[in-house]
């Protein structure tokens, strides 16, 4: 099924809109929590992920190396991550995979005890583009289920991995719990979308301010790389909103930005964001209601979810 495009956006008239305090930038820090959700054939999956600093396929057997890469983000990567926002009082939105959360609970308890938000990032790490409705429903639902555990309050948010299925947003506004979705990279402010059960609000993401331009020829190599990249966005996205509304978001994984070589550039980026006013450093929950709130949309509250969204049957 083909969905409308929109080319226009706003059309240069974003709403003349402010963030708390008066800020014109809002910054959104978004922290990937993936591992233990790879496609893994020792967690019972068709096939082994191959995507990592190198592109390897291993068939028919556990790659042990792969596995053992996914592991460096909750041994070694995520207590970086966690000091550098903590030591700095930054708040932060962890896109969970239901699965990773259930491998590592921890990380859920300390980024609620921190006051971070736990969104939403699918159960397994993958597309959802080809999955039928009632295999992406169930998905949807046991990702809930496991944040719910892990975190103990359900998620706001939702972000699939890359491509979603054409009927991915529907889904989400049927479960009845999400107050946003990310699943967009086509603009550097939030937009609301007409739904049959209201306006919902769309956060759209980066992959350019996002670390996982360390792989594959991104182009970052050293740690200044990735902190001159994003304070070159954070610098021009500020001037801007002297003017008009504006949003960055920075995509961070443990796995990735959390190494010792690299943990400099996120915390060079915070460093620089927090000498300058007319910036608000917020969950990606709370810039969602503060957009519905400055365009004169009611507060928004989730509806009881179907039980279609039953989560005893496996993915």
């Amino acid at each position: 099924m083909t969905q409308p495009r929109d080319f226009a956006g706003y059309a240069g008239h974003p709403p003349a809109m402010r963030w708390p305090n008066g800020a014109g930038l809002a910054v959104s820090i978004v922290v990937n929590v993936e591992e233990g959700a790879e496609l893994s054939l020792s967690a019972g999956d068709e096939r082994n992920e191959h995507i990592y600093e190198a592109v390897e396929r291993v068939e028919g057997q556990p790659d042990l190396c792969m596995e053992s890469h996914f592991e460096y983000g909750p041994r070694a990567g995520w207590p970086r991550i966690r000091e550098a926002l903590r030591s700095r009082k930054v708040p932060a939105t962890l896109n969970a995979c239901g699965r990773a959360l259930e491998a590592t609970p921890w990380i859920a308890q300390q980024a609620v005890e921190d006051g971070h938000e736990i969104a939403a990032h699918g159960w397994r790490w993958e597309r959802h583009v080809h999955m039928d409705e009632q295999t992406e429903r169930r998905a949807i639902a046991r990702t809930v289920a496991a944040i719910e555990r892990s975190a103990g309050t359900p998620p706001l948010g939702w972000h699939t991995r890359s491509a979603t299925s054409s009927h991915t947003r529907d889904l989400l506004i049927e479960q009845g719990g999400f107050l946003y979705d990310s699943n967009a990279y086509n603009d550097d402010i939030p937009y609301v979308v007409d739904t049959g059960h209201g306006p919902h609000v769309v956060l759209p993401y980066a992959f350019d301010t996002n670390d996982m331009r360390y792989y594959n020829n991104g182009g970052f190599v050293f740690a200044e790389d990735f902190a001159r990249y994003c304070i070159a966005g954070f610098d021009r996205l500020l001037q801007e909103a002297d003017d008009a509304p504006r949003m960055l978001s920075i995509g961070l994984h443990t796995r990735i930005i959390g190494r010792p070589a690299r943990i400099a550039g996120l915390e060079a980026f915070l460093d620089h964001v927090l000498a300058h006013e007319n910036v608000w450093l917020a969950t990606r929950a709370d810039i969602a209601q503060a957009w519905r709130k400055a365009i004169g949309l009611p507060d928004w509250q989730p509806r009881p979810c179907p039980e279609t969204f039953a989560t005893d049957s496996p993915t």
